[in-house]
C-alpha cells in the first residue's frame, strides 16, 4: 500500500504533556498512520502501547511503521467509544495515558474513493469505518430538508444551512447525488459567490458536518470520555486534540464537570506554533486539552 505523507499535529506538545514513563501503558485512541504512536513507543522500555483505530487502511500503514521497532505494542480495529471493552479483551485494567487526535486525517482526505474531499471526485461515502452502514450518500439523498439544515447548522456552523438544504432538496428531486463533486457544486451554487469564504472552499463546512453525522463523532467522543475515569491510573493523563469547536466544547465541559476526577493541566488549549503552521496548515484549527487523573 502506498504510504501518504502525513504530519502529526502538535506532536512535540503531545509527547511532552503525556509524561511518558518507560514502563507505562499508553493508548493512542486514534492511531491513524502511527505518527504519535511511533514517538510514544520510542520512549517506552518495558511499557506497552495500545493503538486503536476504526480505519482498516490506516491500521495497515501504522503496522508497517510500528513493526520496525522492537517495542511492545498492540493494534486493534475498533471505535474509541469501545475503549473499555478493548482493554478488557486484552486483560488490561488501567493505563497511564490516553491520546485522542480527532477528525479526519490527510490520508483519508487524499483517498478519493473514501469521499471525504470536496476537491477529489469520489463516491459519497465519508465512513471512517467502512464496515458501518450509514454513508454520506444516504444522508444527502434521503434525509428530510429540515434534518439536513440542522446537520449543516449544528455540526458545520454553516450560516447558509437553510439555502444549501433547499438547494440539495430541489436538485435531488430530479437527479440523485452520486459523487462528492456533485455535492460540492450544489453547495457552491447555493451560496452567493460574493459571500464565499476567503480561505476555505465554500463546501468545507457542509462536508465536515456530513462526515460528523455519518460517523457519529460527537456521540462517540462523549461515550469514550465517560468511560475514561475507570481505566486511568492515578496521575494518568488524557490528551485530546480537536479541530472543531463542538468537540472542544465537549472536552472542556467534561473535564470541568468532573473536577473531582481530573486536574486540568491546560487552563487554555494549546495551539500550533507559527513554525508548525508554516509546515502543516492543517494544524490551524487544532486545540489540545490535557487533564490528569486525581
Amino acid at each position: 500500500m502506498e504510504i501518504t505523507k502525513h504530519k502529526s499535529v502538535l506532536l512535540k506538545e503531545t509527547i511532552e504533556f503525556l509524561n511518558i514513563r518507560n514502563n507505562g501503558i499508553y493508548i493512542d485512541a486514534t492511531v491513524g498512520m502511527g505518527g504519535h504512536s511511533i514517538e510514544i513507543l520510542s520512549r517506552l522500555d518495558t511499557g506497552l502501547l495500545l493503538g486503536i483505530d476504526q480505519d482498516s487502511e490506516a491500521l495497515e500503514i501504522a503496522e508497517d511503521k510500528l513493526k520496525q521497532t522492537s517495542k511492545k505494542y498492540i493494534l486493534v480495529k475498533s471505535n474509541f467509544s469501545q475503549l473499555a471493552e478493548v482493554l478488557k479483551q486484552h486483560s488490561i485494567n488501567k493505563v497511564d495515558g490516553v491520546l485522542f487526535d480527532l477528525g479526519v486525517s490527510s490520508f483519508q482526505l487524499q483517498k478519493k474513493e473514501r469521499g471525504f474531499s470536496f476537491n477529489l471526485n469520489g463516491a459519497l461515502d465519508m465512513r471512517m469505518d467502512s464496515s458501518t452502514a450509514l454513508t454520506a450518500y444516504e444522508i444527502v439523498n434521503t434525509y428530510p430538508q429540515q434534518k439536513l439544515q440542522e446537520i449543516f447548522s449544528d455540526y458545520g456552523q454553516e450560516r447558509w444551512s437553510k439555502r444549501i438544504a433547499e438547494k440539495i432538496n430541489y436538485l435531488r428531486s430530479n437527479k440523485t447525488f452520486e459523487t462528492t463533486l456533485d455535492l460540492a457544486d450544489a453547495v457552491k451554487g447555493a451560496i452567493p459567490k460574493s459571500c464565499w469564504p476567503d480561505k476555505i472552499h465554500p463546501a468545507t463546512k457542509v462536508f465536515q458536518a456530513i462526515r460528523i453525522a455519518v460517523n457519529d463523532e460527537m456521540g462517540n467522543l462523549e461515550k469514550s470520555l465517560n468511560c475514561l475515569s475507570d481505566i486511568l491510573n492515578k496521575d494518568a493523563r488524557v490528551l485530546v486534540i480537536s479541530f472543531h469547536s463542538l468537540e472542544d466544547r465537549i472536552v472542556k465541559k467534561h473535564f470541568n464537570d468532573n473536577s473531582d476526577l481530573y486536574k486540568i493541566i491546560t487552563k487554555q488549549p494549546i495551539t500550533a506554533t507559527e513554525e508548525e503552521l508554516n509546515e502543516n496548515p492543517r494544524a490551524r484549527s487544532a486545540k489540545l486539552r490535557v487533564a490528569e487523573r486525581n
